[in-house]
């Protein structure tokens, strides 16, 4: 197996990597103790050799690894790229691409929901990985030749993986289909860390202005302090703790002290200080630059919304694709609630195969029913006229 530790080695391959239509990559990283992924390993395959990189070598450059990621010619494969593409970003401040995840083309072909990687390696290449290594410290040196092995593995049954979903997305006309999870993923929108925007991550359920203020400011401070200590976020602040301060606002140490889920004895540190400072300026947030709150409309909408889910499990059972690709819960109650919503289920090819039908149920246009064990979808109207007589 090869290991890549020098800049000669790492341009040799980046060079023999750029003459193929398409290159396979992962990541080996740690985050558990720090905010920012700290990349450990790159593997790298393309249809004829596979490599892993030491990211951690000493006086490694990644620049030709980057490069290779930019170039235009070469389409750059992942297995849920996601977290890999947010390593890239904060490294290089580059997106690959073209960009082929996967794990969102699985789910327009019929794997479900979120298919693992082992998973697609089963179903498509019949192979059985080894994962003994899964849960390995990626950053101890030197790495042993199974762990470089189980590395490298990650991209070489990715090469069939990719070659056979692109065949069959191709065969269905629906590799245009992957076009709108792609753009956000090769955004770099989806990798900036906003501090203003931490609240969003949130599980809120802000009833009141003066508490999503307190919640925002609050969210804000700590996303500040993780980035600047390098932890993650729960090492600075438990979520159910910042969302009881939010509901507190408590405007005094004494106060943040008695709080029962608070740390005892933070409220005399530094950040103690700091979490007074962030909840006045919430309490003197003007309520009219605040996202409006937005209220239930499970309460109103509820029965439509539930056959609404109905209707999406039918058409993802009809098509083969993922529920979750099609429609999520926040559409279907978007659509509930609003004809015109501004939501991807009522866009492009989503609106052909659900969205239109969604908007015909709630009109009372087309009904569900139940035929031979098996939930069917009718017109209305036909089923409404009466029999004529033979």
């Amino acid at each position: 197996m090869s290991l890549l530790t020098t800049n000669t080695e790492l341009v040799a391959v980046c060079d023999r990597f750029a003459q193929h239509p398409f290159v396979t990559v992962d990541t080996e990283f740690l985050r558990e103790t720090t905010f920012w992924p700290r990349v450990c390993v790159i593997q790298l395959a393309s249809p004829e050799e596979a490599v892993a990189i030491d990211a951690l070598a000493d006086d490694l450059d990644l620049a030709p690894f980057f490069g290779l990621m930019a170039n235009p010619g070469v389409v750059k494969v992942f297995h849920a790229a996601r977290q890999d593409l947010e390593i890239i970003w904060r490294l290089a401040r580059l997106i690959p691409a073209p960009l082929f995840d996967t794990q969102v083309a699985a789910m327009v072909c019929g794997f479900g929901e979120q298919a693992s990687y082992l998973e697609l390696v089963k179903a498509i290449t019949r192979a059985n990985l080894d994962k003994s290594s899964r849960f390995t410290d990626w950053s101890r040196r030197p790495l042993s030749g199974a762990q470089i092995e189980y590395a490298i593995a990650d991209v070489t049954h990715l090469r069939d993986i990719y070659t056979a979903l692109r065949e069959r997305l191709e065969r269905s006309n629906r590799l245009e289909w992957l076009a709108d999870e792609m753009e956000t993923l090769t955004s770099p929108a989806t990798y900036e860390q906003h501090p203003e925007n931490a609240w969003e991550r949130l599980r809120h359920r802000a009833r009141k202005p003066r508490d999503l203020a307190v919640l925002m400011e609050l969210a804000a401070w700590r996303e500040l302090e993780a980035q600047m200590r390098d932890v993650p976020r729960s090492r600075v602040l438990k979520d159910d703790v910042l969302l009881e301060i939010a509901q507190a606002a408590p405007r005094s140490i004494e106060a943040l002290g008695n709080l029962r889920s608070f740390p005892k004895g933070m409220e005399r540190s530094r950040a103690g200080a700091d979490i007074i400072a962030a909840v006045e300026r919430g309490v003197a947030r003007d309520p009219v630059t605040l996202p409006r709150i937005e209220r239930d409309r499970r309460n109103s909408n509820g029965a439509t919304v539930e056959l609404l889910k109905v209707l999406l499990r039918l058409v993802a059972e009809e098509t083969g694709v993922a529920a979750k690709m099609i429609a999520t819960v926040d559409d279907l109650e978007a659509i509930a609630h609003d004809d015109h919503a501004d939501v991807q289920a009522l866009k492009g090819w989503r609106r052909t195969i659900f969205g239109e039908k969604a908007l015909e149920l709630k009109r009372g246009r087309l009904a569900l029913a139940v035929e031979n064990g098996r939930v069917v979808t009718f017109d209305w109207q036909e089923a409404a006229e009466p029999a004529t007589a033979e």
